[in-house]
């Protein structure tokens, strides 16, 4: 076996590296065992599969609500710039809400004007690419997605990643565009203008609404496992629980029968008479005899 020094090692692993780049050959990229990834761009972390989320995830826009929810935005910069500055000039220690409402840019608002304007035209279905953003807000595909981050922090947007099944041998998925879904941050509704947060609701409507809770909850008790399942989750996975609610209705409503894996006599049953055996025997008695 020959001894090598520590230079003679690194000029020989130096010599194998030079002579494979020289060969034209690529380091392996992708796993940790060096198989190429089978699309080549892996899945992200936290995706969805498109298609199968959509429906619980996107929601219609009431008529003005992206109008409001985009003044909204557009006080939140002001008030960040101000934050700024108080921050900058007197040295004031910002609270956590205030530090993230910060991050709010000119940029983000213009990304989230385009996003509100998308839920509008499309019944709340938005789930533009970066590319699609960044050609109709006439900024760059890098500080898209800076502001999409930005609102995602302040509470203004709620981001889902998705992916896709490619067609072919064997299954094979792919990254797609994220689903977008607008909406007020309640966190910062506080640092706000007054004139922006929602007005209160009157105690008659607080009255109303909780007898309707308490109403809803009465019923939901009265129902079945099975029927509790179907019109509450809903859906397949309703369909799922309502099989096993049923199977539970099913074992509930059973007569309790005796277990006869450890059974025992009757008392008193050694008890006889002429014509019965047992209780009956021992407390009516044939005849006026006496058991």
């Amino acid at each position: 076996m020959t001894t090598l020094t520590l230079g003679e090692a690194t000029a020989l692993a130096l010599g194998r590296v030079h002579a494979r780049a020289h060969a034209g050959q690529r380091p392996r990229a992708g796993r940790r065992n060096g198989a190429p990834h089978r699309t080549g761009a892996p899945v992200r972390r936290d995706s969805i599969e498109a298609g199968t989320f959509e429906e619980q995830f996107f929601a219609v826009p009431a008529k003005g609500e992206t109008d409001r929810l985009l003044r909204m935005a557009r006080s939140a910069l002001d008030t960040a710039r101000r934050l700024k500055r108080a921050a900058r000039t007197e040295g004031r220690a910002l609270s956590p809400a205030e530090a993230t409402l910060t991050g709010m840019t000119a940029a983000a608002v213009r990304v989230f004007e385009e996003i509100c304007t998308l839920a509008r035209l499309n019944a709340g279905q938005v789930f533009p690419s970066y590319n699609r953003l960044a050609e109709a807000t006439a900024l760059g595909r890098s500080t898209v997605a800076r502001a999409l981050t930005a609102l995602e922090r302040a509470g203004f947007l709620v981001r889902q990643r998705r992916f896709k099944r490619v067609e072919g041998e064997g299954p094979r998925y792919a990254q797609t565009s994220n689903a977008y879904r607008p909406m007020a941050p309640q966190r910062l509704l506080r640092l706000l203008p007054r004139w922006m947060t929602p007005a209160p609701i009157p105690d008659d409507a607080a009255h109303h609404k909780a007898e309707q809770i308490e109403q809803l909850a009465q019923m939901q008790r009265s129902l079945t496992c099975r029927e509790l399942a179907e019109t509450v989750v809903g859906g397949a996975l309703g369909r799922v629980l309502a099989k096993l609610g049923a199977a539970i209705d099913r074992r509930d409503m059973a007569p309790q029968r005796e277990s006869q894996n450890q059974s025992q006599h009757l008392p008193d049953s050694f008890y006889s008479s002429r014509y019965r055996v047992g209780q009956v025997a021992r407390q009516v008695p044939p005849d006026g005899e006496q058991a």
